[in-house]
């Protein structure tokens, strides 16, 4: 007799597809190296090597992408300012999608004065200015990655809100949702068991979003000397730094640049091709 075969999980449907899973291994190639890099390469990132610097890109002396003015190695910077800026975007995007997933599941599912009431208090929030209150904050307090989290967490979650509305009021249409109404279960029980967990993969979606905007809102901030400190070593802080150095050592900036721009071209492609199997797989807009 032959096995009963099961149905793929949503979720396998969702990644089983080479747009989706060839950004997502890029952005896990470049995680995994700026947490390998320490441990394998001999120069640490906030070394300074004297009568080494600012020494071109090359092989013979070691310094494969070059050093900076004061002689640290900017493969050991870059790959450190990878993992600073990944995770300044990760924690912004995961506080961001934890708050618009909890408003914006809430007004969907509720409807009514409760809907109305959040989404008018949501545009009027959208309607600041982001990187006014941001440069208001950081001039108020002492420049830190847990404030940037905070602050585009914060406004990220607006939009997460807005986009998670929609899916919210779809869901509570479906028919898993009515028979668990049949079913006697109360509405916080269908919203916390029924409704969140089938709003993640939209929500995922919106990371494409919010991960890149925390990402390119740090690097503006590094510029204007307001990012995290230079100790951090974010690739905002070192493309600030390389602006300085481009004169008579320009890889200094493209270094830092060239991996910002892998860092968002992976997420780009990813929030892109997540939106677009999402929208083949519900037959919806997402």
């Amino acid at each position: 007799m032959m096995a009963e075969r099961t149905a793929p999980s949503p979720w396998r449907l969702l990644f089983a597809n080479a747009a989706v899973a060839l950004p997502l291994g890029l952005l896990l190639l470049l995680a995994l190296a700026s947490l390998i890099t320490p441990m394998l390469w001999p120069y640490a990132p906030g070394q300074p090597l004297w009568g080494q610097d600012l020494l071109a890109p090359g092989f013979a002396h070691g310094h494969w992408l070059g050093t900076d003015a004061i002689g640290r190695d900017m493969l050991a910077r870059s790959m450190a300012g990878i993992g600073v800026s990944l995770a300044i975007g990760l924690g912004a995007g995961a506080l961001a999608l934890t708050i618009g997933g909890i408003v914006g599941g809430a007004a969907g599912y509720l409807g009514g004065w409760v809907d109305e009431v959040l989404m008018r208090l949501n545009d009027l929030l959208l309607s600041l200015p982001l990187m006014l209150i941001a440069i208001l904050l950081i001039a108020l307090f002492e420049p830190s990655m847990w404030l940037l989290i905070l602050v585009v967490g914060g406004f990220g979650s607006l939009d997460a809100a807005r986009i998670l509305r929609v899916e919210a009021r779809r869901l509570r249409q479906t028919e898993f949702m009515l028979a668990s109404q049949l079913q006697g279960a109360s509405g916080f029980a269908q919203w916390r068991l029924h409704l969140l967990p089938n709003l993640a993969p939209v929500a995922l979606t919106a990371l494409g979003t919010v991960v890149p905007q925390a990402i390119l809102v740090e690097s503006f901030l590094a510029f204007l000397g307001l990012g995290p400190s230079e100790r951090v070593g974010s690739l905002g802080t070192l493309l600030a730094e390389g602006v300085q150095d481009l004169q008579w050592a320009p890889w200094t900036l493209w270094v830092p640049a060239l991996a910002l721009a892998l860092v968002l071209l992976g997420f780009g492609l990813a929030g892109d091709a997540l939106r677009v199997r999402l929208q083949a797989l519900t037959g919806g807009s997402a």
